[in-house]
């Protein structure tokens, strides 16, 4: 069996996670002496997209007094055929201090197969000077699948506070769920021209159109400010794989 990875596992570099789940490959991906080494990574990248499912979770800290918190918070996603296991929640795209009374934070999970979500098991860790956190809700939305679930809570995780639990299990409110079209993963290469002044540090995005008139959002190739300054650099070559 054969587990190709490709990605970082580091808070501040790709989506911040640092645990990843690997999906098995065929062997013909991981030859190296092969003469189209790159088409043949670009091809394993949709082939291990097409085996896992990228879910973006948001998650609300109540307005509350002291709602915030700087305990490790961990989350767990239930479906009917499988779970992720403990995943940390690290890095914020939106916020450099996470879990900030009144604030949303978004982070990226990337899973095999659940199925459908059925449950969430939400906590934290009770380790910093401020632990006690009030948890508003959580929202996850899964655009391979085209459903958006939102899990509400409304509770302190605290030890000093409501019943003194720290992690807590909750379910999605089946009212709040979104339907929509499911995203599709493409594989987009960008060449940058050998000219001078070329390469750029901007946010790079694209808009697909269809022949019939449909387009995509709006989606940005680069997933922080890290990235725009490594990437589109003056005769350069760069993959992507985006859903849309």
């Amino acid at each position: 069996y054969y587990f190709p990875c490709q990605r970082w596992l580091a808070v501040e570099e790709d989506d911040g996670q640092i645990v990843r789940e690997l999906v098995p490959v065929d062997e013909a991906f991981v030859k190296k002496d092969s003469e189209n080494d790159g088409q043949s990574l670009a091809t394993l990248g949709l082939e291990q997209k097409a085996k896992s499912t990228t879910y973006t979770v948001k998650v609300k800290t109540g307005d509350k007094k002291n709602a915030g918190t700087d305990a490790n918070v961990f989350i767990t996603l239930y479906g009917s055929k499988d779970d992720t296991g403990i995943i940390s929640l690290k890095a914020s795209k939106i916020n450099k201090n996470k879990f900030e009374r009144g604030k949303v934070d978004e982070f990226t999970v990337e899973s095999v197969d659940l199925g459908d979500l059925k449950k969430i098991k939400i906590g934290h860790d009770n380790k910093g000077n401020s632990t006690g956190w009030f948890l508003e809700w959580v929202e996850i939305d899964a655009p391979s699948l085209g459903r958006c679930l939102k899990f509400p809570c409304g509770r302190w995780l605290d030890k000093s506070e409501d019943d003194g639990a720290i992690e807590r299990i909750i379910f999605p409110a089946e009212l709040q769920t979104k339907e929509y079209i499911p995203f599709v993963p493409y594989e987009i290469t960008v060449y940058t021209s050998d000219i001078f002044g070329a390469g750029t540090d901007a946010d790079v995005f694209i808009v697909l159109y269809g022949s019939d008139g449909i387009c995509t959002q709006q989606k940005s190739l680069c997933l922080n400010k890290r990235e725009q300054r490594m990437y589109f650099e003056r005769n350069s070559v760069n993959q992507f794989i985006v859903e849309v």
